[in-house]
C-alpha cells in the first residue's frame, strides 16, 4: 500500500473513529431507575423455525392510538409518563445510524425507525428521544436488564434470539457480504481460504462466514469501525457483515469493494424488545404498518440506503402468528 493511500485511510478511520468516541454512552438526559415490565396478554407462542423467524405479533387493533389513548398500565404508557424512549442503537453504522460530525447528531435509516415509534408514542420524536450507543454484544443483555426499551441497531432476527428477547415484524430484509480492498485479488467467497476476515462479536455474520468460508480465519472486533482499522492497518484481509453496513463502509473508503454477487445469506431486520413487553412488540408493528401506508418506510430508504446500495426495496411483508 503506497504511503499516500495509506495517510489517506488513516485519516478517514481516524475521523471516523472520534465521531464514534465523541457519541458513545447515554445522552444528556438522565436515566431513571427501570421500571419492572408488565408482561402483556398473549396467546402461547408458536414454535420458532428456520423459516418462521420472522414471525411477530399481531399489531395492536384499530391501529396506533393516540398518545392520550394509551392503554393504563401498557409499556407505551410508562415511557410517556417518563418523557423519552430509550433506544440501544449503533453510533458506527454509516447510513443506518451513525454521528454527523457537522450536527453532532446520530442519524440514518435505523434511526428513522426509532423516531417513528417515539413520534408514534409522544406526538413528536423532537426531545422524547435518548439514544444510547452500543455495541452488538449489548443488545440482549441491556434489553433483558431493562436499561433500554428497544434496539434498531441492524439487528437480525433469529430463533436462538427469540429464546431471550422478542422482536418486531421484518423492518428490512438484508443480506450478508463480503468487503476486500480492490487489489486484493479476492474476487470471490471461496478465495477467502486462509484470509482473515473480520466481523463484530456477538453478531451473526461472524457465526456465519465460519460456516460459509470454514478455511477462512475469523477475526473479531467491537464493532465495524474496528474492523475497518483492522482492515486498513493489516491486520484482517475482509470484512463479512450485511450489505447495508458494507455500503456504508464502501462509501468511506474508495479503495475498498463488496465482492458482486448474491448474498451469502438472509439477514432480516428487527426492533428487538423486553421479551416480557409483547404490548410495546404490538404497538411497533402497528406503526411500521402505518409507515408502509403513509410512504415514511420508502422515504427513508430513498434517503438513506437507496443511493449507495443502486437497488429498489420494499418494506417487508410482515408475518404475525406467534
Amino acid at each position: 500500500m503506497s504511503t499516500a493511500r495509506r495517510g489517506t485511510l488513516l485519516a478517514i478511520v481516524a475521523a471516523l473513529v472520534l465521531a464514534v468516541l465523541a457519541g458513545c454512552g447515554y445522552s444528556a438526559t438522565p436515566v431513571p431507575e427501570a421500571v419492572p415490565a408488565t408482561p402483556a396478554s398473549a396467546a402461547p407462542a408458536a414454535p420458532c423455525d428456520n423459516t418462521g423467524a420472522t414471525r411477530s405479533y399481531e399489531p395492536l387493533p384499530g391501529g396506533v392510538p393516540a398518545p392520550g389513548d394509551l392503554p393504563s398500565g401498557s409499556t407505551m404508557a410508562k415511557i410517556r409518563d417518563r418523557g423519552y424512549l430509550i433506544a440501544g442503537v449503533s453510533g458506527d453504522s454509516y447510513l443506518l445510524a451513525s454521528r454527523n460530525p457537522f450536527t453532532g447528531k446520530v442519524e440514518g435509516f435505523d434511526i428513522d425507525m426509532v423516531d417513528q415509534v417515539a413520534a408514534a408514542i409522544f406526538g413528536t420524536a423532537e426531545g422524547h428521544v435518548q439514544l444510547r450507543v452500543i455495541s452488538a454484544a449489548d443488545r440482549i443483555p441491556l434489553l433483558q436488564s431493562g436499561d433500554i426499551d428497544i434496539v434498531a441497531r441492524n439487528m437480525t432476527i433469529n430463533c436462538s434470539r427469540w429464546d431471550q428477547i422478542a422482536f418486531s415484524a421484518e423492518y428490512f430484509h438484508a443480506g450478508q457480504k463480503v468487503l476486500v480492498a480492490k487489489d486484493s485479488g479476492i474476487t470471490r467467497v471461496e478465495d477467502l481460504a486462509g484470509k482473515r476476515v473480520c466481523a463484530p462479536a456477538g453478531t451473526t455474520s461472524l457465526d456465519n462466514i465460519q460456516q460459509i468460508a470454514p478455511d477462512a480465519i475469523p477475526v473479531a472486533a467491537v464493532n465495524h469501525t474496528g474492523c475497518l482499522l483492522k482492515f486498513q492497518n493489516g491486520e484482517a484481509d475482509a470484512i463479512t457483515g450485511d450489505d447495508t453496513v458494507l455500503a456504508g463502509l464502501v462509501a468511506q473508503d474508495p479503495y475498498a469493494e463488496v465482492l458482486a454477487g448474491k448474498a451469502l445469506t438472509d439477514e432480516p431486520y428487527g426492533i428487538g424488545v423486553n421479551a416480557d413487553n409483547v404490548d410495546l412488540v404490538r404497538y411497533i408493528n402497528a406503526v411500521l404498518e402505518r409507515m408502509h401506508d403513509d410512504g415514511s418506510w420508502d422515504a427513508s430508504y430513498q434517503k438513506w440506503l437507496r443511493p449507495s446500495l443502486h437497488v429498489p426495496a420494499t418494506q417487508p411483508t410482515p408475518v404475525y402468528g406467534r
